[in-house]
């Protein structure tokens, strides 16, 4: 090798170096330009795409961490099964209730799926058959909301049990039958009192008070029916919705963007504020509390209030994007597929959600309404 390096005139070997520097120097800038192209789009202003389903419920889950973690993964399995997302909340209740979030079958969906207690191994797995047997057994239940939870713990003969006496849960049918199924395995012995209060009454089959024991990690409204119940007409959208709008507006020129700020009265005097930070902040100034300062996220906003179908959203809705991450981005619509928001190079202003804008292109369809 050394001998043919000799070879080679001094002057081609120099020029070829040159050539090769050069093309080194290249790729490296096109490299920074794409990545710097990436974070320069988060902060562009960014026609909505529809999405069937949406709006029936509204609440928050109160639960773990370790619970908390599933709910990426209950938000894709409700998708996929054809589930409103609104009841997300209260399946991450229910898991709360059945295992904490805690080993490979969170939400004990094992014997629905396969009859016997021990055959799911996979926590995705055992999302993905909870969330389509508790979808089965909602529909079974008409959507009572009680009598699916309670169905969940006892098994789909409890629907059948308050069908025939008045079509609707109770916690005296929920005894009741709690009574009746205990004398029929009573004799086998490994059945016994989960509840104290329940060896009285002889109502030691499941758990005759699993739904207060689910709701207690849910806060939201269920109403007489059983089901989870829509805000009322002073929702965000709408008149209100304009309020918190021009609540917002009044940032506008007046703010940067820093991610992580505007969780303490000093970022905020300040004017630093990162997208959540500021919607938390605005809904505020007109009386509702999304959650303390110190820890709201996009993930914690998307948790509470009502889901909306993005065709019948109002000014005041909340809407998300999905940019560095699943929902990633948050801010309040304003119409004319337009929205007000905290982004990277602008601070608060009103950015543009139409077709083939970045938000535009990134808006994932969730759309909320406190």
């Amino acid at each position: 090798m050394h001998i043919v390096l000799q070879l080679i005139p001094k002057k081609y070997l120099i020029g070829g170096t040159l050539i090769l520097l050069g093309l080194s120097g290249l790729l490296i800038m096109s490299t920074i330009v794409a990545i710097t192209g990436e974070f320069e789009k988060d902060s562009q202003q960014s026609e909505v795409t529809e999405i069937e389903g949406g709006g029936i419920g509204v609440g928050t889950a109160n639960v773990s961490p370790e619970v908390m973690k599933y709910q990426p993964l209950l938000e894709k399995y409700a998708q996929k099964h054809g589930l409103d997302a609104s009841y997300v909340p209260i399946m991450m209740a229910l898991m709360m209730q059945e295992s904490g979030g805690r080993g490979n079958d969170p939400m004990q969906s094992s014997e629905s799926f396969c009859g016997s207690v021990g055959c799911i191994s996979s926590p995705e797995l055992s999302v993905d058959k909870g969330v389509l047997h508790f979808k089965s057994v909602l529909e079974k239940a008409h959507y009572d909301l009680k009598l699916c939870l309670q169905s969940y713990n006892f098994g789909g003969g409890f629907i059948n049990y308050v069908m025939k006496k008045g079509g609707k849960y109770t916690p005296e049918l929920a005894i009741s039958f709690s009574q009746l199924q205990y004398q029929k395995v009573k004799h086998t012995g490994i059945y016994h009192c989960v509840r104290p209060e329940m060896v009285p009454y002889q109502a030691c089959y499941g758990d005759a008070k699993y739904v207060d024991a689910v709701l207690k990690y849910y806060t939201g409204t269920i109403t007489a029916d059983g089901k989870p119940a829509a805000p009322s007409s002073g929702g965000s959208g709408g008149k209100s919705g304009v309020k918190v709008i021009d609540a917002g507006k009044t940032l506008i020129g007046k703010t940067r963007y820093v991610f992580g700020g505007g969780r303490s009265q000093s970022d905020i005097n300040a004017g630093r504020f990162d997208c959540s930070s500021f919607v938390r902040w605005a809904f505020e100034q007109v009386g509702v509390n999304v959650g303390p300062i110190s820890g709201v996220t996009t993930d914690t906003l998307k948790t509470q209030g009502q889901a909306i179908n993005p065709k019948d959203m109002k000014p005041g809705d909340v809407v998300f994007f999905d940019t560095y991450k699943i929902d990633g981005h948050v801010g309040i619509y304003v119409g004319n597929n337009q929205f007000l928001g905290c982004q990277g190079k602008t601070g608060v202003a009103i950015a543009s959600m139409a077709k083939g804008t970045y938000f535009g292109e990134r808006f994932n369809g969730r759309v909320k309404r406190f």
